[in-house]
């Protein structure tokens, strides 16, 4: 073997071993960019616990820990329907010294969103929702609920951006039961190397049964994530803290949010 042909070989050599880091790379950045886009056609199962604090009269810690499988479904070669279940696990401190913390399942939703498979430069979705009771009045509404949802978002370079909107109305409630609530969210993410990015995804409600001046709880800030894997699985993680510039006169002050992933990408 010559000189020149080793040197061949060590430069094809080198030139595939390029190739497949970049590849490898470009993996790594799709399943990041997946892992961020809420109407991704990919199964995950993410748990994401808000803490909420200074929170009512007493002015304590309320939790809640979402549980949010999302499923995706293959309608036809133009369809899929992404579904999403939000499950919140409520633990509330008493609003009265003389109450004690009470927990429970509060309202969960299951929001079915309409895809297109090939959607272009902006990805799109709409649902109808359903809203299940609570367990028990301190945590939510007893009343079933419907409502409608839609989502936006675009995947230029390195960021993920976009937003979803909900509104949900009960459904022969009471007086004491009666749910009419917006649900907005902006999310902006911009990934870097080795699967961190930045995020800011702010949840911003209105309740519009509230009196006024109660209605809007409007959270500003962020916080960072990664994407990263154990083995062979995959996973999303992230920790942010959001300040509430707009909120109800028992509403909390922050919010920091802490969120795992499981992720099964096809």
């Amino acid at each position: 073997m010559t000189f020149k042909t080793i040197c061949s070989a060590i430069a094809l050599s080198a030139l595939g071993m390029a190739a497949s880091g970049t590849a490898c790379a470009q993996k790594g950045d799709d399943l990041a960019k997946a892992a961020q886009n809420p109407i991704a056609d990919m199964i995950s199962l993410p748990f994401q616990n808000n803490a909420n604090l200074n929170f009512g009269p007493q002015r304590k810690t309320q939790n809640v820990l979402n549980v949010q499988p999302v499923y995706p479904v293959n309608l036809n070669e133009d369809w899929n329907v992404i579904t999403r279940t939000i499950i919140p696990i409520v633990s509330q401190p008493g609003l009265t010294p003389a109450q004690d913390r009470t927990s429970g399942i509060g309202n969960s939703t299951f929001v079915p969103y309409f895809t297109p498979r090939k959607p272009g430069g902006v990805l799109w979705g709409v649902a109808p929702v359903l809203m299940f009771p609570a367990t028990k009045a301190s945590v939510g509404s007893e009343a079933w609920g419907l409502g409608a949802s839609g989502i936006l978002l675009a995947m230029p370079g390195k960021w993920v951006l976009g937003g979803t909107v909900t509104n949900v109305w009960s459904v022969n409630a009471s007086t004491a039961d009666k749910v009419n609530l917006f649900t907005g969210q902006y999310f902006i993410n911009y990934n870097m190397a080795d699967g961190w990015y930045l995020t800011s995804a702010p949840i911003i409600t209105a309740n519009w049964e509230a009196t006024s001046g109660n209605k809007w709880t409007v959270p500003f800030g962020g916080g960072v994530g990664r994407v990263f894997r154990i083995g062979t699985q995959a996973m999303n993680t992230n920790l942010g803290a959001y300040y509430n510039v707009e909120r109800p006169t028992f509403g909390p002050d922050w919010q920091v949010r802490f969120q795992l992933t499981f992720l099964f990408p096809k």
